[in-house]
């Protein structure tokens, strides 16, 4: 593994647990009385209103994650949206907003233990964060396993309280049912100006969805994984927050509710109470435990991402990119572990909330207005696999949103935010400035006005795209198999060659030749990406072609060719050719075809393997080379030998495969329905991993075993 790269070992529950987990704690478990004193009954519908409101920021974080799934997250997002100045303010305020988030939950911990023993609140939260740092040291995987425990046993428990709830609201006697009507008056203890200062300091509660950004280098299939974990967990916590909190208003005396630290365990005291004994507050006590270590764990997996992808970008000491032998960021985690220490013993309940809240709205306006930018800047590498709705309306509405929230959080959260952020500016400009030669994606738009833009951006995006891979759809596949594989026996010049090539498309696909060579000679951004010795990967877009055309020229002799990597101009003798053709409306997907290309050609020893294949079909499965084909010789006395003398349309192959290609002696082809299929001939199969693994296992491991029986037998 790299020295600071992290494993991609998170799937979509981790994502929708490790999201859902950070959410599940101080915003139902603790804040829900807190809250109540500003708005009174209406308290449930703030966090209504919270949910609905963190929206916009929620689709821009899905757009960019997917686009950049990177550790860091938020910070990762406005260092190459606004540039490096606004990476560092962006990137320590949300770090400090997760911080003091995780804090919070991790006070819970001591809060509700003190209900059955007389212990001391802190020292018990310093102590299971020190439990939760070990964790973290372990494993990223290991420590979402935990999670998914936690988020199960979680949900269970408050389904069930929430049902017993509902009941006894709904259907009750109806004593009960008048009972509960005075808890819900007056309704608006505050008027409209209490429920939006309610729904701000509420807005802690939602910010698991952030916290998801900041392993996004570590999920698999993130363009699938982050916006439905993201979309399932704000739906599941919005339910059961608003759901969850009304039921504590109608069983809780409202004088004892603003003051109620523990206002789950007295709800569940109380609608439990049929149980024996004092079953029911253990249960919740129980999942609030569950909820709160759910929340510590995850807070300090997600939030120590932040100093390690800064530390990677050199805005904070390197020593915090630095990976440990388990794959975890050793020194991030430590320092995150210190923070979240010296939170816990200084800071109030309720000052750590609102600092949490408005440091996290000031990262939503720039998280928002970075989707704008990256929209603007025409970057084609900026490639997200899930795209906002209603943009720019969303984003706009969030900004504002934002605004309004953070001037309701009061002026002393304010203050301390815009404190910090002038820190931020100082060490950047001090410490940092010297030692970063980038900017960000917003000076692509201001090169549309005739301005600097910092070209590696585009670059390091094309590498993104390179780890994330094809998308589902992208005709990778298929363009290998109808890809025209030529041999260059005699000496000719490059140019020559490239003649020889547009002329072939220009015939095949009857547009001009000349303007084909242009567009193959022209430059981009992306050009330094593609210099690979001895291997050329030239590529065009034609308005007029529907579906992707490749030709592959091998010179084994080379040609000798002019290459071009950023100032430096040299010749280089080239064994291999790519002539890649796109569809001019598809630039994305041509960048995503490219980026698959040089990770097949960044093999070891390619050129070397290229030049030895006698066939075209072994130069296509080469390229093809995955879990995502095989081939099959059909040779007599072998199982595979039952399906000579059939017709291919005869076969019975599973539903998601299909025979590509097949070798009939120095020919190779694409056959079709009515193929049939002869004797030695060799097939090559693609398709989903799980069927090609069934197709191998019956005719590839079928026929080694019968080989070996056959040695055994013998000897």
């Amino acid at each position: 593994m790299a020295k600071n790269g992290l494993k991609k070992e998170l799937g979509l529950f981790d994502v929708f647990a490790i999201s859902t987990g950070a959410m599940f704690s101080s915003g139902f478990f603790l804040l829900p009385g807190i809250a109540s004193q500003y708005t009174g009954p209406s308290v449930f519908l703030a966090y209504l209103l919270a949910g609905l409101l963190i929206m916009p920021a929620m689709f821009s974080i899905a757009e960019i994650s997917t686009a950049l799934p990177r550790a860091g997250g938020a910070y990762f997002f406005l260092d190459r949206s606004l540039g490096p100045m606004m990476g560092t303010i962006g990137g320590l305020g949300t770090y400090f907003a997760l911080m003091f988030k995780t804090s919070f939950a991790i006070i819970g911990i001591g809060a509700y233990a003190a209900i059955f023993w007389n212990v001391p609140v802190k020292a018990i939260a310093m102590l299971a964060t020190l439990v939760f740092m070990a964790l973290n040291l372990f494993s990223a995987k290991k420590t979402s396993i935990l999670q998914n425990i936690f988020v199960i046993v979680l949900i269970a428990v408050l389904g069930t309280f929430i049902i017993v709830g509902l009941y006894n609201m709904l259907f009750a006697e109806a004593d009960v049912s008048t009972a509960v009507k005075p808890h819900f008056t007056p309704f608006f203890t505050g008027g409209v100006e209490g429920l939006i200062v309610t729904a701000g300091f509420v807005f802690v509660s939602y910010l698991g969805l952030t916290q998801i950004t900041s392993v996004a280098e570590e999920i698999k299939n993130p363009e699938r994984n982050i916006p439905l974990g993201m979309l399932l967990s704000l739906v599941v916590t919005g339910v059961i927050y608003v759901l969850g909190v009304l039921i504590m208003v109608a069983v809780i005396d409202p004088a004892q509710l603003p003051n109620e630290m523990t206002p789950a365990a007295a709800a569940a005291k109380i609608l439990f109470g049929w149980l024996p004994g004092n079953v029911g507050l253990y249960l919740m006590t129980a999942a609030a435990m569950a909820a709160f270590a759910s929340t510590g764990n995850a807070g300090l997996l997600a939030t120590s991402r932040y100093p390690f992808a800064m530390g990677r970008d050199k805005l904070l000491p390197p020593l915090l990119a630095r990976v440990g032998k388990n794959g975890t960021p050793v020194f991030a985690i430590l320092l995150t572990t210190g923070f979240i220490l010296l939170f816990i013993l200084i800071l109030s309940e309720e000052g750590i909330v609102k600092l949490a809240s408005t440091f996290q709205l000031i990262v939503f306006i720039l998280i928002n207005f970075s989707v704008i930018v990256f929209h603007k800047s025409n970057i084609d590498s900026y490639d997200p696999g899930y795209r906002s709705p209603f943009y720019p309306y969303m984003q706009i509405i969030g900004i504002i949103v934002s605004l309004v929230l953070i001037i309701y959080m009061g002026w002393m959260p304010i203050l301390f935010c815009a404190v910090t952020m002038v820190v931020c500016y100082l060490w950047y400009q001090y410490k940092v400035k010297e030692n970063v030669q980038r900017e960000g994606a917003i000076f692509h738009w201001f090169a549309l006005l005739g301005k600097y833009q910092y070209a590696e951006l585009e670059n390091e995006f094309i590498h993104i795209i390179k780890e994330k891979g094809l998308r589902q759809g992208d005709p990778f596949d298929e363009t290998i198999i109808r890809a025209r594989v030529s041999t260059v026996e005699r000496e000719i010049s490059f140019d020559e060659l490239l003649e020889r090539v547009a002329r072939s498309f220009s015939t095949e696909m009857n547009f001009n030749k000349d303007a084909l060579i242009e567009e193959f000679l022209s430059t981009s951004a992306i050009d330094p990406m593609l210099v690979i010795p001895e291997v050329s990967i030239l590529y065009a877009k034609h308005k007029n072609i529907t579906h992707p055309s490749l030709q592959i020229a091998m010179t084994p002799n080379g040609i000798n060719k002019v290459i071009k990597k950023g100032e430096t101009v040299f010749e280089d003798n080239i064994k291999i050719f790519f002539f890649l053709l796109n569809p001019a409306k598809e630039p994305k997907q041509q960048l995503r075809m490219l980026s698959r290309i040089i990770d097949i050609v960044e093999r070891g020893h390619f050129c070397k393997e290229m030049l030895l294949f006698k066939s075209e079909r072994e130069i296509k499965e080469y390229l093809l080379q995955n879990e995502r084909f095989v081939t099959v010789r059909l040779l007599p006395d072998t199982v595979q030998a039952e399906l000579v003398g059939k017709q291919l349309k005869e076969i019975r192959l599973p539903t998601d495969v299909l025979v590509a290609l097949i070798e009939r002696g120095d020919e190779t082809f694409t056959p079709n329905g009515n193929t049939p299929l002869n004797e030695n001939d060799v097939l090559t199969i693609i398709g989903e991993p799980k069927s090609i693994a069934q197709l191998f296992d019956k005719y590839v491991s079928g026929k080694l075993r019968m080989q070996k029986r056959s040695k055994e037998n013998k000897l």
